[in-house]
């Protein structure tokens, strides 16, 4: 699906001039670098320090709490990689390449600075939030500071934010599986599996170290993506190759799987193999990006391009994962902070590792614009020259093939670098399919302890209930009206052209993500809220959190209501049900903010 809209533009005819006067990208792209470092060792030790007050003598609920399962002290390199790999799914890389339908520069911008005070302060904050409550999750942590009436509005956000970014990533893998788009990721991917569980096993037992299995297992995965390209799709045609539909039974049944296995049977592992596979895709893409001499191709700003929706608050919420996201919130409270060893990791741990997902966006953005498609990807019947063409599906691809590209600068072959990307983004979207299934069974535990439904709230039927909430998603069509011209010949010879209003389906794709990042930021910017209040009660420096707070709920109400509008023109009614409620839901906790401030003004710090 993906290689067969766009084959074309990966001849190097097609690729960005290379200019020898001012390389405009280069210059902004090292300017970005430069302002992550600044960011985290001047901003995170500020949050860290005067903020929040890490203390390396307090006991992490890691250890308090240790059962083996899921509470266990994880070393800082392993559990990087385990927050890293769960964080960075589909997001930072489809956010960006739809994103820059609107030009290069507000991508960029929203990317990095986005991240640097917006992000990463959330990311951080989430994290310390949790482990300084038991290892609770976010939902159960606005119960503290909010009330009871706010965990159970946080529970219905959650529930429906990762239902439909779990629905998005099932639907996306299983077009990347098709056979014209990249089914050489399917064994990579499907290896990768059974190579983390030996690993994990093995580690368990003590029989080897963390380096040699992760060593061994990193080159057992490059020897899959190389087998792959030449395998193919096995000789299987078109026509007997699995459809997109069996391929999302497949992702569901693996989501329920990693949701009921100790974490250290998969997630672990396979996180960790999948954080190196990333770490070395990244810096050979960035240095290729860099050897290529390419500029932008983009325009760095377009104010309106056909169809699509006002670039402020959307570019806000489109690129959600990349510079703010308010999921990272629930792998930071529901697995990182059970595995924390010591409370100063959350500082590289937390915001070192949305430092490291923006740098995953930076990139998307420059592979799109500067990578190997040229000017009139923006004009014309280009990719970008219109919402409704970037919604067809071609975003993730034009990430794949600029990136890919960047690689070849490395001598390799275009296939080969293709597939090595289009494998990077297929691994992280299964780490985070499998982290967002166990959290979302965490989710609807903590519902129905609070509902007292005890049946439903065992470890292997809320696995099954949150499966069937992704499954909804994750096959949900929608319906479009399409004008229809046909010439018609007369009685009296003459040709004339009628219009018929048709209507079809499709898969909802594109508009599954716009709800998505609108619950996403919502929740999002209710956590900083938790984070705000938490401080307010401490007397400590509220604007580092409260000021994101403001940006993040103003932009993301302002956007509701655009799309539950839009919704209401149309006849979707399942997202104009779920859009609705979530707006209901979101002003309704912050009342709840309100109003527990006003309970709580002269409250001590506890």
């Amino acid at each position: 699906m993906f290689r067969a809209r766009c084959s074309s533009s990966i001849r190097l005819s097609a690729c960005p001039a290379r200019s020898d006067v001012a390389l405009t990208a280069a210059i902004a792209v090292a300017a970005c670098l430069v302002a992550y470092v600044l960011g985290y060792r001047v901003y995170s030790r500020f949050l860290a320090g005067p903020v929040y007050g890490l203390d390396p003598s307090r006991r992490t609920p890691a250890h308090e709490f240790a059962d083996d399962r899921d509470f266990m002290p994880t070393r800082p390199t392993v559990l990087f990689g385990h927050h890293f790999a769960s964080i960075t799914g589909l997001a930072p890389m489809l956010g960006p390449a739809v994103a820059v339908i609107w030009g290069w520069l507000p991508a960029m911008l929203w990317v990095v600075f986005g991240a640097l005070f917006v992000g990463c302060v959330h990311d951080f904050s989430a994290l310390v939030l949790s482990v300084r409550h038991k290892g609770m999750s976010i939902g159960v942590v606005a119960e503290d500071l909010l009330g009871r009436r706010a965990k159970c509005l946080f529970h219905l956000v959650i529930f429906f934010g990762v239902s439909l970014a779990m629905g998005v990533f099932v639907l996306y893998i299983a077009q990347l599986f098709e056979h014209e788009s990249y089914p050489q990721a399917i064994l990579p991917s499907g290896g990768l599996m059974v190579i983390a569980m030996i690993i994990g096993l093995l580690l368990h037992s003590g029989r080897v170290s963390l380096g040699k299995s992760t060593a061994v297992g990193f080159v057992l995965l490059l020897g899959l993506i190389y087998t792959a390209v030449q395998v193919g799709t096995f000789g299987l045609s078109a026509d007997q190759w699995p459809s997109s539909q069996t391929f999302k039974y497949c992702l569901l049944g693996y989501g329920l799987l990693a949701s009921v296995l100790p974490i250290w049977a998969l997630l672990q592992p396979r996180d960790f193999i999948n954080s190196l596979l990333l770490y070395v895709g990244l810096l050979a893409m960035y240095v290729g990006f860099f050897m290529s001499g390419n500029d932008f191709a983009a325009p760095a700003l377009v104010l309106k391009p056909e169809g699509a929706p006002p670039l402020f608050p959307f570019v806000f919420i489109i690129i959600a994962c990349g510079a703010a996201s308010g999921f990272h919130a629930l792998v930071a409270s529901g697995t990182t902070s059970k595995q924390l060893d010591n409370e100063l990791h959350a500082r590289p741990i937390g915001y070192g590792g949305m430092i490291a997902e923006s740098l995953l966006g930076l990139l998307a953005v420059i592979a799109c614009t500067a990578g190997v498609l040229g000017p009139d990807a923006w004009t014309g019947d280009g990719v970008y020259s219109s919402w409704a063409a970037i919604s067809g599906g071609p975003a993730l691809g034009n990430f794949i093939r600029g990136g890919g590209a960047f690689l070849t600068q490395f001598g390799l072959a275009t296939e080969v670098a293709v597939s090595f990307v289009a494998v990077v983004v297929v691994s992280f979207a299964l780490t985070t399919l499998d982290s967002a299934t166990r959290l979302l069974r965490y989710n609807i535990e903590e519902i129905c302890t609070t509902l007292r439904w005890p049946r439903l709230g065992t470890r292997y039927s809320a696995s099954l209930l949150a499966v069937a909430a992704i499954w909804i998603f994750a096959f949900y069509e929608v319906t479009e009206e399409k004008s229809v011209h046909e010439s018609v010949v007369g009685a009296d010879g003459l040709v004339t052209t009628q219009a018929t209003l048709v209507q079809t389906t499709r898969e909802a794709g594109i508009a599954l993500w716009e709800l998505f990042g609108t619950t996403n930021q919502l929740l999002a910017g209710l956590t900083l809220l938790l984070a705000t209040r938490y401080l307010a009660r401490r007397g400590k420096i509220l604007w580092a959190t409260a000021v994101p707070m403001f940006l993040m709920l103003a932009s993301t109400l302002v956007a509701m209501v655009e799309k539950v509008a839009s919704y209401a023109r149309g006849d979707n009614r399942l997202l104009l049900v779920v859009g609705s409620l979530l707006f209901v839901l979101a002003v309704w906790v912050c009342v709840e903010g309100v109003l527990a401030t006003l309970r709580d003004r002269t409250r001590q710090p506890s």
